[in-house]
């Protein structure tokens, strides 16, 4: 008798259960098919979005600096914060210094070759007078060839002289190349770790705070383009007929009051291909299996918010 009792209370507690989750289901489905208000004509019906960028980390290192709460505004090319970049710092330092003694050990190939150079033209002249004095039959030729010898010595000594230093100073190039290269690696760091706005928009998420320690790629903040919003929706084949990128259509966002403002928004881009409809989406043609994605750009007045619900009409 007992364990009859018992079967008879399970039974109770699964229907029970089954009861609320139908319940649950039901509560839901009609909240997503109520989410378009059937008192408003509309072709169609989506939720206003924005365009939204994640920041994040470039860099490794501790957050010195974040000054952005959710909700400022900012500007592209605004910076908001910085990375500890001391050890960076350090390393351009270094490398500007190696640089400063690479560049005082290149020769002055022009300067340090005069005193031979002015040598050269003593003894070229020497050689001219010996000549003169020869054909005047006041020198032997012998002297005429020891001075052109001396000529051809000197001459083979610069040569020498001009490519070691050539060769030395090369080097030396390749040296600072080699320094202007980590050198501007080292500037990239540094400008990584400072934290910029990539583009105007509004502080949505903040998601660090001030001394928290952060690798690559740590996401930041969020912001998001809230001046030109658009509505993601979806048109049915006989919709889109005469319907076109560009064209003008109206927006009427669901603010929940009873004559809520029109807007102006533009057909921006129109699917190539249908898919099934969306179970969160609402068509004039409850029908329709097949629909095509359109986004409609529409600008804010202040008034729009992101996630609200927007009715579309041609």
């Amino acid at each position: 008798m007992t364990f009859k009792i018992q079967q008879e209370q399970l039974s109770k507690s699964i229907i029970m259960k089954r009861y609320i989750l139908l319940l649950s289901m039901a509560a839901v489905s009609s909240a997503l098919l109520q989410s378009c208000n059937h008192d408003i004509a509309f072709d169609a019906c989506g939720q206003i979005e924005a365009t939204q960028v994640i920041v994040s980390a470039e860099t490794n290192g501790k957050i010195l600096d974040l000054n952005i709460q959710e909700g400022d505004q900012v500007s592209e090319g605004q910076m908001v914060g910085a990375l500890d970049s001391m050890q960076v710092k350090l390393q351009v330092s270094e490398l500007e210094k190696r640089m400063e003694g690479a560049k005082s050990r290149i020769v002055d190939i022009n300067r340090q070759s005069a005193p031979n150079q002015k040598q050269l033209a003593s003894l070229e002249k020497e050689l001219t007078r010996f000549s003169n004095l020869y054909e005047a039959n006041a020198a032997t030729q012998k002297q005429v060839d020891e001075i052109s010898d001396k000529i051809d010595i000197l001459k083979a000594q610069i040569a020498a002289q001009k490519q070691s230093w050539e060769r030395g100073n090369d080097g030396v190039i390749y040296e600072i190349d080699t320094y202007e290269v980590q050198l501007a690696q080292r500037e990239d760091q540094l400008a990584k770790c400072r934290i910029v706005v990539p583009v105007s928009g509004t502080v949505l998420t903040k998601y660090a705070e001030r001394g928290e320690t952060v690798t690559n790629g740590k996401p930041l903040f969020k912001i998001a383009d809230m001046e030109h919003l658009f509505v993601r929706t979806y048109f049915t084949t006989e919709q889109l007929a005469g319907v076109k990128v560009g064209d003008t259509v109206t927006v009427i966002p669901d603010d929940g009051s009873a004559s809520p403002k029109e807007y102006q928004g533009s057909i921006t881009s129109i699917a190539s291909q249908a898919e099934f409809t969306p179970k969160n989406i609402q068509t004039r043609d409850e029908r329709a299996d097949m629909v095509y994605a359109v986004k409609v750009s529409v600008p804010n007045d202040g008034t729009l918010r992101l996630g609200m619900y927007a009715y579309i009409r041609k």
